[in-house]
């Protein structure tokens, strides 16, 4: 993708982007989250439609925040995906820093104010991730190391836990990271610029780790940030998309586009022969 330039008259320090599709009742709370929360910084909120057949745009069309000026919507006719969307809202975005939050989230006090700070005082970050959080309060995997063989063989086959899946950095204080969930991932004025948007080849899932591996091709860095908590209603905004058995299928066309054809299948047979061999260990 090419470089996107935002604008340069910048009027708030924080562009908050939802993406919705049928998700009404967890979109409310999670607005709600936003806007009903003394957050101490400025920020705008843009939620774009991508079709809903639910309420959802009724309910947007009439929603009347306290701070109205900073609320944008876009309504799409078509389920676009999960990126091209994300990508209208960053074109129609005039804040300093981008936050792409899911619509099955609730924003904790501070939290929008601890990414901002973390990102100002750290010119090196293009992308920072919040805690995620579980209903339950228990944390929630949000980190990856980048899914190559190595860490494939390592985690599946020797059982070295969080190389290949989904893991919770063991720490209170910012780390660096290689990709973070896109659940709540911000994106600095320096990654906008030097790299551009998301790619809208993924309609769904790995759009977050690839533009991770962008940031660091690019000189930046990705970071875990803990002071900023989001709960993370997980899988709920997705699963609305088409149910579970298309956003498997989903799931292994965006494999396939972000590994390759060959490394996609090379990677499943790892996968598939290490839990086997495992399975035949514990026997």
């Amino acid at each position: 993708m090419k470089p996107f330039l935002l604008s340069l008259t910048t009027m708030v320090n924080l562009s908050v982007i939802i993406v919705n599709f049928n998700t009404k009742e967890l979109l409310v709370k999670c607005l709600d989250s936003i806007f009903n929360r003394d957050h101490d910084i400025s920020f705008e909120v843009i939620v774009i439609d991508n079709g809903s057949t639910d309420s959802s745009v009724d309910f947007l069309t009439n929603y009347k925040p306290l701070n109205i000026n900073h609320f944008q919507l876009i309504k799409n006719q078509l389920n676009l995906g999960y990126a091209k969307a994300n990508n209208q809202g960053i074109k129609a975005s005039q804040g300093k820093y981008i936050l792409l939050v899911n619509s099955d989230t609730i924003v904790k006090k501070n939290s929008l104010k601890s990414l901002v700070d973390f990102a100002e005082s750290n010119k090196d970050a293009g992308v920072v991730g919040s805690r995620l959080i579980n209903l339950d309060g228990s944390p929630q995997a949000s980190c990856f190391h980048f899914p190559t063989f190595k860490n494939a063989i390592l985690e599946y086959w020797f059982a070295k836990k969080g190389l290949f899946e989904k893991y919770i950095p063991q720490t209170n204080k910012p780390s660096e990271v290689d990709a973070v969930v896109g659940a709540g991932f911000l994106i600095s004025q320096n990654a906008v610029r030097k790299i551009g948007l998301l790619d809208e080849r993924y309609f769904a899932y790995f759009e977050d780790i690839d533009y991770c591996r962008r940031i660091w091709a690019n000189g930046l860095k990705v970071y875990y940030l803990p002071e900023s908590e989001i709960v993370h209603h997980h899988g709920a905004s997705f699963e609305k998309i088409a149910g579970r058995a298309k956003a498997q299928k989903m799931l292994v066309a965006s494999s396939k586009k972000y590994h390759g054809l060959f490394k996609y299948y090379l990677l499943t047979f790892i996968l598939w022969l290490g839990q086997k061999w495992r399975k035949y260990l514990k026997n």
